[in-house]
């Protein structure tokens, strides 16, 4: 009988990542784990008389504020120390929005909660393209990835369980989990020696002609290419957050329903996506990211075909499988683009471009669907997510001459 030992329980896609990888993943299952309050935060604000519209704009001004300066900060101080400034302020903020007294004391605790706990991303994804080489980067950022979705399948659960029991205690373990996150974060973590010595004896003069802002990425024609194809993409996909639940209450179903989507959604993921890394590694990426793009694209517009439990499962299976194909690509790319000195400032654009697609599912998806009809958005997401998905996987020979002149160099 072959003896079962700790590496072999590891998906072999992953398996040599170094330890920067791994810490980085155990700490955000942490802190997805307690992804407890924004989820709730629309009943709980609204329970203060603030309305869902109202939460809607405050969320998505801090998720366009935090990665961009996530991203300055993680190139001028540090990728650690902009860690430890998202976690333990999005903690702390999480206090505030608790015992705040009025509305706009509570406006100014939600917006502190998304912009702060935005600004690690761009770090942390600074950090992962600092701690591997451009050929294992996708595989990192996917584990990455593999982390939220087993945190925030247990949050959903969890959080539910919670919050019919008081909503102080949602407050209570998403500030905790922040915080044991920002204590994995100041412990284990260290700042790769490889990305100071590039930063320090390569990289110096190209960063002071560069400047400490988003320049360098506005110089970059290529990425002023990809950022807007990906945005378009994260927009389709956001509406599966926003638009999915519109449609499920039209069609007289329960909000149960929505909540066996969302479940077979992180089972599908959390399942296939190590296999899925490991088989689609060895083709190129942004074809395979084309290839996904046009399944998500596929899969929600499908949602407008759907009036029962049935439809509506196909069409999650359809998204989800795109969203395992996907998954590390975007961020993988725009690390292989970023020079050394500037990694947190294009994964802090990149961040805000999630953050924009987001918001614009928020609010023009959402207007979309009640203004011009439900059939409308979903031909606008199957048409402009297909083009985007196909425009991008047309960049594919642009990036691998990028990419072997960067590593050439």
């Amino acid at each position: 009988m072959p003896t079962l030992t700790a590496s072999s329980l590891v998906p072999s896609s992953f398996r040599d990542l170094p330890s920067v990888v791994w810490t980085i993943f155990a700490g955000t299952i942490v802190n997805r784990l307690g992804y407890l309050v924004t989820p709730f935060l629309v009943f709980f604000l609204a329970a203060r008389g603030v309305t869902g519209a109202e939460t809607s704009y405050v969320l998505g001004a801090g998720n366009l504020l935090g990665p961009a300066v996530g991203g300055i900060l993680a190139d001028r101080i540090g990728r650690r120390p902009t860690m430890l400034i998202g976690l333990i302020g999005a903690s702390a903020a999480q206090g505030a929005l608790f015992l705040a007294p009025g509305v706009w004391t509570m406006a100014a605790a939600a917006l502190l909660i998304s912009a702060a706990g935005s600004t690690v991303s761009p770090a942390a994804y600074a950090l992962l393209a600092d701690a591997v080489d451009s050929e294992r980067r996708r595989r990192a950022y996917a584990l990455f990835g593999w982390g939220v979705n087993i945190g925030t399948a247990v949050a959903g659960v969890l959080g539910g369980y919670l919050a019919a029991r008081g909503y102080w205690l949602l407050f209570v373990v998403d500030a905790g989990s922040m915080l044991a996150y920002a204590l994995v974060v100041a412990v284990r973590l260290k700042d790769p020696k490889g990305a100071r010595t590039t930063d320090n004896q390569v990289g110096e003069p190209q960063e002071k002609k560069d400047g400490i802002g988003y320049g360098v990425v506005f110089r970059d024609r290529l990425a002023l290419l990809l950022l807007p194809l990906f945005g378009v993409q994260l927009f389709v996909y956001s509406l599966t957050e926003v638009a999915l639940p519109l449609a499920v209450h039209d069609s007289g179903l329960s909000p149960a329903v929505y909540g066996a989507m969302a479940a077979v959604n992180a089972i599908l993921v959390v399942a296939l996506q190590p296999f899925a890394t490991a088989r689609l590694s060895k083709f190129p990426q942004l074809a395979v990211q084309g290839a996904g793009g046009t399944l998500i694209a596929g899969g929600v517009a499908l949602t407008g075909l759907a009036d029962g439990v049935v439809g509506y499962t196909v069409s999650v299976v359809v998204w989800s499988l795109g969203e395992v194909v996907v998954a590390g690509i975007a961020a993988g790319v725009v690390a292989n683009l970023a020079p050394a000195h500037a990694r947190g400032r294009y994964q802090g654009a990149f961040s805000w471009t999630w953050g924009l697609a987001r918001f614009a599912a928020l609010t023009l998806g959402v207007a979309m669907y009640t203004t011009l009809g439900p059939s409308a958005l979903w031909w606008t997401a199957l048409v402009a997510g297909t083009a985007a998905a196909v425009a991008t996987a047309a960049l594919t020979a642009r990036v691998n001459a990028r990419t072997a002149h960067e590593l050439a160099a």
